[in-house]
């Protein structure tokens, strides 16, 4: 195991803590960053939390999405990030036999992450980095620093005495300029779980050495947009109208479609499971000129497979963009034979709008640089929903003969944080 830089003492660690999945870094005896093994050999894991009823416990990242995806009874907490900034994030929640608040589950999550460092690295953690987006909120700074407060006090509550902050892109590039040989004008991309951000820096190994590096940051944007934002959308297009979306009734109106988009948003999948979301639910059945939605619709509260239908909507979406051809979403689970398609034409018509609002803050971004689209030597991309090939295939139009670089999906953000905690 690469071990901690030699007269450091107690590493410091950096942390992203991203809606769909987290990685912790920290520095080595060699200078440079590592990523900590979280489950096993891997070192990105699942932000979610399981709060397990049928043998009181608390589970953590792949366990906790396999237990509940297997069945067992509890309450599944995934997209927590997409909380912050929000009233919610303080309110209380029922968890096993309990309640707690959105904060303090976030809290256990890096109460978590931190002691799986500690383990690995026989030390116990006192500094963390942690990344955040250029907004936590788009066009509200009162909350958005409202959402950084919030973040910082789960840390605290979760074991770190000290606790900072860097904007993600700025950490992605810092891992990326490692690996320059000459002074580059980079656009660093960063689509994650639940927000995009982008970055114009100057990047190369003589400005490395430089403990303040604002005067190398010539722009910086965000929007609200990332990877549970392409489920939801492909979750209300290809799956939510086999439960009654968009279905028009014996009256000749549509069925009310608030259950639906509730239904497909990670994070407000477990409010259709409470007595009065039921009964509103029940109670739209006279709304259906085909009952069968319906029951399928009551299936699925009945027997809590929101999140497994979401699961599988990001599983088709994954494979769709990874092999370029359909993919099959299973629905089997809630009726025998059911299931829903997404093709790559399909993925790309459904979410491009998405996208589209997506490209056009990368070129906000270099804009507001004062450079052309052509005015960058190479655009950096990282975070897992980079990889969309739909959205790869709109930057490139946009930025033309410009090359792109595919980094460290997972990992580069917590290894800039590394790299951005050894500086201070």
């Amino acid at each position: 195991m690469p071990r901690p830089r030699a007269g450091s003492g107690s590493p410091a660690l950096g942390i992203d803590f991203g809606t769909s999945n987290s990685a912790v870094s920290f520095i080595a005896e060699d200078g440079l960053a590592r990523l900590v093994p979280l489950e096993g050999a891997a070192t990105a894991m699942p932000t979610a939390v399981f709060f397990n009823s049928e043998d009181p416990g608390t589970h953590f990242g792949r366990e906790a999405v396999g237990l509940y995806l297997a069945g067992v009874e509890g309450r599944l907490m995934r997209s927590l990030k997409s909380l912050l900034g929000s009233s919610l994030v303080e309110e209380e929640t029922a968890v096993g036999r309990g309640t707690l608040s959105f904060k303090a589950i976030i809290a256990l999550f890096l109460g978590e992450l931190r002691a799986r460092a500690a383990a690995h690295l026989g030390t116990e953690p006192q500094r963390v980095v942690i990344g955040r987006p250029v907004h936590f909120v788009d066009e509200d700074e009162a909350r958005d620093r409202r959402a950084q407060e919030v973040l910082a006090q789960a840390a605290t509550g979760a074991g770190f005495p000290e606790v900072s902050f860097e904007l993600e892109p700025i950490a992605a590039a810092l891992d990326y300029e490692r690996r320059l040989a000459s002074e580059s004008l980079v656009l660093v991309v960063d689509i994650g779980g639940g927000t995009s951000d982008f970055t114009v820096v100057r990047l190369g190994p003589r400005r490395m050495g430089k403990r303040d590096r604002k005067g190398d940051i010539l722009a910086t944007t965000g929007v609200h947009i990332g990877g549970t934002d392409y489920d939801r959308q492909l979750n209300l297009q290809r799956v939510m109208p086999l439960f009654g979306l968009r279905h028009v009734g014996p009256t000749g109106r549509e069925v009310p479609s608030a259950a639906f988009f509730d239904l497909a948003s990670w994070h407000l999948i477990h409010r259709m499971y409470t007595p009065r979301k039921l009964r509103e639910v029940r109670e739209l059945r006279g709304d259906y000129a085909d009952t069968r939605l319906h029951d399928r619709l009551l299936t699925v509260l009945d027997q809590r497979l929101g999140h497994f239908v979401a699961s599988e909507v990001e599983r088709a979406k994954i494979d769709v963009s990874q092999h370029g051809v359909s993919a099959r979403v299973d629905l089997g689970r809630v009726e025998a034979g059911l299931q829903a398609a997404i093709a790559p034409a399909g993925m790309a018509a459904d979410l491009a709008g998405l996208l589209q609002g997506v490209v056009d803050c990368a070129a906000d971004c270099v804009r507001r640089a004062g450079l052309q689209a052509g005015g960058v030597d190479a655009i950096y991309l990282t975070g897992g929903s980079s990889a969309l090939r739909p959205f790869q295939q709109l930057l490139r139009e946009r930025f033309a003969g410009t090359e792109v670089i595919e980094g460290d999906l997972f990992g580069g953000v917590a290894s800039g944080l590394s790299y951005a905690a050894s500086r201070d």
